[in-house]
């Protein structure tokens, strides 16, 4: 795989990859502003799958789970515009306004595209990456700001996104884990999303599922891969990504030890 990033600032990249696909499961830090320039990406959430496309914005939260799916099309690469809207500038950005508290929402990913004053705005910042040197931050700042000023400008609700900077409370980890079990994300982070520490996550787990947290994934991943395969009649190809295995040969070993056939067969 040739993934190419430049970075303007650490908050701004130019990000490409070449090869014919690239799967990742990605909770992130800080929220994504993404803009496409090539390509396509699938993003797979607990309860839904979105599709973006060459010319598309939309905007990923902090501390939600996905699984990303990442296309090049038409010989051309998967190329995005990348801003980081970091809670530090944030903080920065809504000290001086006044907005209506309101109940955390769900997070989901928001789309606008094919809007011109978001669309000019990420547009604008791609000459500055054939510059050499330091790139100015004032300008790197100022371009973020007015990102987030048009994000405002174009839909009022995203104030409750990006002006919330609670860490996640302590939620019901059986919930939690039979909707997000197709994400594969190391153990302190699911704890954090649970607002558990390592070891409490581990502990809560046992005293739960009875089982290891690994033991369970596998175990729930290869079901959902059964169903799939079954009852959805999907591709192998299709389906080990979506249900969580990195690898289609471990996929399809796991999955004939545990069914006593290849999931090939069973899609058939």
């Amino acid at each position: 795989m040739d993934h190419i990033s430049k970075y303007l600032t650490p908050e701004i990249k130019l990000s490409s990859y070449d090869d014919k696909l690239f799967k990742s499961d990605l909770m992130f830090d800080d929220h994504m502003l993404i803009w496409f320039i090539s390509g396509e990406t699938k993003i797979i959430q607990a309860d839904s799958t979105c599709y973006f496309k060459t010319g598309d914005i939309f905007l990923i939260p902090r501390n939600l789970l996905a699984t990303i799916v990442n296309y090049p099309r038409n010989g051309q690469p998967h190329k995005t515009v990348v801003m980081h809207l970091s809670m530090e500038r944030l903080k920065k950005f809504y000290e001086k306004i006044e907005i209506d508290k309101k109940r955390q929402p769900e997070p989901k990913i928001y789309s606008f595209s094919n809007h011109p004053l978001l669309e000019s705005c990420m547009a604008s910042v791609v000459p500055y990456f054939d510059l050499e040197g330091t790139f100015p931050e004032n300008i790197a700042s100022l371009k973020i700001t007015e990102a987030i000023s048009i994000l405002r400008e174009i839909d009022k609700s995203v104030d409750n996104i990006l002006a919330n900077f609670d860490e996640p409370g302590k939620v019901d980890l059986i919930s939690f884990m039979e909707r997000n079990f197709m994400f594969n994300m190391p153990m302190g982070k699911l704890g954090y999303l649970t607002g558990r520490s390592l070891s409490t996550f581990n502990r809560d787990f046992k005293k739960y599922f009875n089982s290891t947290p690994q033991k369970w994934l596998t175990e729930k991943r290869l079901q959902l891969a059964y169903y799939q395969l079954s009852e959805k009649k999907k591709k192998p190809t299709e389906v080990y990504l979506e249900v969580g295995f990195e690898d289609l040969s471990h996929f399809s070993f796991a999955f004939k030890k545990k069914y006593g056939l290849s999931p090939s067969q069973l899609s058939l």
